[in-house]
């Protein structure tokens, strides 16, 4: 890992866990629109991403005009029953459009294609309409020549909350089973980095041997994945995937698999429960909620589809109290109560025994810091527990060969005590 990128790392943690407002920053950024008629204007030009491994490389990308563009594209949120519209211009030189899965659009304008209607090249523009019927998580995408122009950039998120959405008691699906306190998208794609450097320099591009070499969550690879969101040294990819929860909250993990393969996605620390798939609560019947719900550690969602989770963690039935509690303390929010005030079960090595992980905190207990040396940790200021979360596909966590990287980041566990902001 270069020194540019661990010195990255290192800043957006510190950025990511501070002091902030508990309620707006729990919910996913993007853009929405005015409910029940929300408009977007959007266009699609061309910029560069960087890759941790050093890589530039040419992409196409959705921008919210006249912004430039952005990988993926910018994240549409809407309501339960909206009429939505976009507007798309395209400044490219071959056509581009949109297509929304799971929804009936109306296109005018442009020409006609073999998915939709097509804007233009050099300033063409489509207007795409529907009706938001379903709450949950979907994707868009070009509908033109889509082997070249998703893996090129062109694809993106739509989050449809339902009727009542209520902010500060939020819901993805109008029932309780699907309650949760903080929402994270993992939007999966990959690249092939001579798809891009074929179209950059005007060569035939060479879709029959395309080989992904780079792996990416919401537009990142990691460790950039944990940069915080809009890092102006990534100003293309601005979103950032980086969950972090207090004991005991619910993370609504909205997952989209938006490239050619499937990834199969592994959380440590807990199981989390499958509620939805393809924006529909996995349910027995209308109004039963998730009683269909699979819990599981490792999720794969086939090419195109969409999954919502949700995951939780107090340290239940660990055997020894997170806090380091003496008995007669008070417990904490969500503290398992079995195990609270039972001592550590082992004695910690001396500092001269340990190799010590920018995410050590010196001490065992969540939310207390313990004595380091000098100019050793550093990534880790609250005291919170980490658990990787990644692709099971172990090729996945590399930056072109170079590990670690890849479809990963980190789950970060911070005290009740700590607001979190991302």
């Amino acid at each position: 890992m270069s020194k540019r990128t661990t010195g990255l790392m290192t800043l957006g943690l510190a950025l990511a866990v501070c002091v902030g407002t508990p309620a707006a920053d729990a919910m996913i950024p993007g853009i929405s629109g005015t409910s029940p008629n929300p408009t977007f204007n959007l266009s699609v030009k061309t910029g560069y991403i960087a890759t941790p491994d050093g890589g530039s490389y040419l992409v196409w990308g959705y921008a919210e005009d006249p912004n430039a563009m952005q990988y993926p594209g910018p994240t549409l949120i809407v309501h339960q029953g909206d009429t939505v519209t976009v507007n798309l211009t395209n400044a490219l030189t071959v056509p581009a459009s949109m297509v929304f899965p799971g929804h009936v659009v109306t296109a005018t304008g442009g020409s006609p294609g073999l998915l939709t209607s097509e804007a233009d090249p050099n300033g063409g523009t489509v207007t795409y309409s529907f009706t938001a019927t379903h709450a949950g998580t979907y994707m868009y995408h070009s509908g033109t020549n889509p082997e070249l122009q998703i893996e090129m950039g062109l694809v993106g998120a739509l989050i449809v909350r339902p009727t009542g959405f209520n902010h500060m008691a939020p819901t993805a699906y109008a029932h309780p089973d699907s309650a949760y306190d903080r929402e994270v998208l993992f939007l999966e794609t990959e690249m092939d980095p001579n798809i891009h450097i074929a179209v950059e320099q005007g060569d035939p591009v060479p879709l029959d041997e395309w080989w992904a070499v780079n792996w990416f969550l919401n537009g990142r690879c990691a460790p950039d994945t944990m940069l915080a969101v809009k890092n102006p040294l990534l100003p293309h990819q601005p979103y950032n995937c980086m969950p972090m929860i207090h004991p005991g909250e619910k993370l609504l993990m909205r997952l989209i698999s938006a490239g050619r393969d499937s990834h199969p996605f592994h959380t440590h620390g807990n199981n989390f429960d499958i509620i939805a798939r393809d924006g529909r609560l996995l349910q027995s019947a209308p109004g039963a909620g998730a009683d269909l719900l699979v819990s599981d550690f490792t999720i794969t969602v086939p090419p195109g589809g969409t999954a919502d989770t949700i995951f939780t963690w107090t340290g239940a039935g660990l055997g020894w109290d997170i806090y380091g509690h003496d008995p007669n303390d008070p417990l904490e929010p969500d503290e398992y109560a079995p195990d609270h005030g039972k001592p550590f079960p082992v004695t910690l090595p001396t500092d001269q025994e340990l190799t010590f992980g920018g995410m050590w905190s010196g001490s065992p207990f969540l939310g207390l810091l313990g004595t380091l040396p000098p100019g050793e940790g550093g990534n880790n200021p609250n005291a919170g527990y980490t658990y990787m979360w990644h692709s099971h596909n172990e090729k996945e966590m590399v930056n072109n060969n170079i590990f670690p990287g890849g479809l990963m980041t980190m789950l970060m566990i911070v005290d009740h005590s700590v607001m979190i902001m991302h």
